[in-house]
């Protein structure tokens, strides 16, 4: 039995500034059933944010405000002993456990009328959505340590299935698309014989950074900013091939076919997932809080976890529409299992994803839907010494969008926002299946 000091010392871990990895392992020690890290997410009521902001400080704590911070990149290990910290472009505010538990803030605590909190959450991890994300619900039916083994089983089906995809080897299939010139997602989606690059257009990729000396990406817009502790230089992968199929080069180095969509376009590279996949909530919110302070016209999320609609993903996707941003989300790779968060948002695009046959890919969620894009077999970026890789997710079919997106921008700066969303599925190309499984169709760039 753990001893009244190791309990406390599981607690202080639960900090604002305590690294994914330190809460992670605070996690385990409780032995809970979810996915809860211990902290609170307060999300205030629209346009009070200032006021929300006053209430925390009213009540004694020690307020971090991303303000305080060039250009808003507020990293959580960098704000020493405060037990909040304040996100005032999307409205949300992270509290410690401890500071939470010492004045009651829970999810029961219900907000006076006058009050300018909305509500107040759990906050939640959050994961890498490639194929290996197991079944929905299991992350809060099933202890952590059968999560993980969850997350391995999908890992290993979907392995299997991609050693033979349609009859095709992996190799079969790459040297399919450079005979064609450009990847089969490109292609369908309509990228190579659109003009346009992206130009003037900024494209933020929250996830586990970027390769950024990769040979391709030589000469090109690199903004970039850490919020997990870890430098921005992606040692997991997922990252760079997310911002490959996004904002890839016109023309890789040597004999690789196109795998890139907006290669005019600025990159904001965030870093809110570790190298092992892993993130929070609030490093993804810190993420979101950045990329819209910075204008970034498209903000792309390979992300997710299987939750239900979060009060602070709705606030922040409503910040971005209202400041001409556009949240663009994975639903999860949840085999048909309901959409997870952020994507099942109501002010943020879920994207599912499509195989090569523009069918729903096996491992795809379902429900709130938005639009679809190529997921299945997904040649881009990969750090070095690799270069490049084939993948699959609702993560490689989300990048697909952004960077569709990102062309439609070029064409107005009017189009932007709420406007840009409209834009992407009043020209997605249409497909016969449900819009529960796909949305309103196949993203296209022209």
């Amino acid at each position: 039995m753990a001893s009244k000091k190791d309990r406390n010392e599981s607690q202080n871990l639960s900090l604002v500034n305590s690294s994914v990895d330190d809460l992670l392992l605070a996690s385990l020690e409780r032995g809970g059933d979810n996915l809860q890290t211990g902290r609170y997410l307060v999300t205030y009521k629209p346009g009070a944010a200032e006021e929300g902001k006053q209430s925390l400080a009213d009540q004694g704590l020690r307020i971090a405000d991303a303000r305080d911070f060039t250009e808003q990149a507020i990293t959580l290990e960098s704000v020493g002993d405060a037990d909040t910290i304040h996100f005032n472009e999307i409205g949300v505010a992270l509290v410690s456990g401890p500071a939470a538990q010492e004045r009651s803030m829970d999810i029961q605590t219900e907000a006076a009328t006058d009050s300018a909190i909305e509500s107040i959450d759990p906050e939640y991890f959050v994961f890498a959505n490639d194929v290996m994300t197991p079944p929905y619900g299991m992350a809060t039916e099933e202890t952590p340590n059968q999560y993980l083994r969850g997350f391995l089983r999908a890992a290993e089906i979907i392995a299997k299935d991609l050693q033979n995809p349609n009859g095709h080897s992996l190799l079969e299939l790459q040297e399919e698309v450079q005979v064609l010139g450009a990847t089969w997602g490109l292609n369908v989606c309509k990228v190579p014989p659109c003009p346009r690059g992206g130009s003037g257009i900024k494209v933020a990729v929250l996830d586990t950074g970027m390769d950024l000396l990769h040979p391709d990406f030589i000469g090109r817009s690199i903004t970039s900013q850490t919020f997990v502790g870890q430098p921005v230089q992606d040692l997991n992968g997922h990252g760079t091939h997310c911002i490959g199929t996004a904002c890839g080069p016109k023309a890789p180095v040597g004999n690789i076919p196109r795998y890139g969509i907006g290669f005019k376009t600025s990159i904001y590279a965030g870093k809110v997932l570790t190298n092992t996949g892993t993130g929070t909530q609030a490093g993804v919110l810190a993420g979101m809080n950045w990329a819209i302070a910075n204008r970034c016209a498209v903000i792309s999320m390979s992300l997710g976890a299987p939750i239900g609609i979060q009060p602070s993903y709705t606030a922040a996707g409503q910040a971005a529409l209202n400041n001409g941003c556009l949240i663009i989300a994975a639903a999860g790779n949840s085999s048909g299992g309901p959409t997870g968060a952020p994507g099942n948002s109501p002010t943020i695009m879920a994207v599912a994803s499509l195989d090569q046959n523009l069918m729903p890919s096996s491992f795809s969620s379902a429900g709130k839907i938005d639009i679809a894009g190529p997921g299945r077999d997904i040649f881009s970026s990969w750090p070095r010494p690799q270069k490049y890789n084939t993948i699959s997710g609702t993560s490689m079919a989300t990048p697909h969008v952004a960077g569709c997106a990102a062309l439609w921008a070029e064409t107005s700066p009017n189009l932007r926002g709420a406007l840009l969303w409209r834009k992407l599925v009043s020209t997605a190309r249409h497909l016969s299946l449900p819009t529960s499984k796909v949305g309103a169709g196949l993203v296209q760039a022209l």
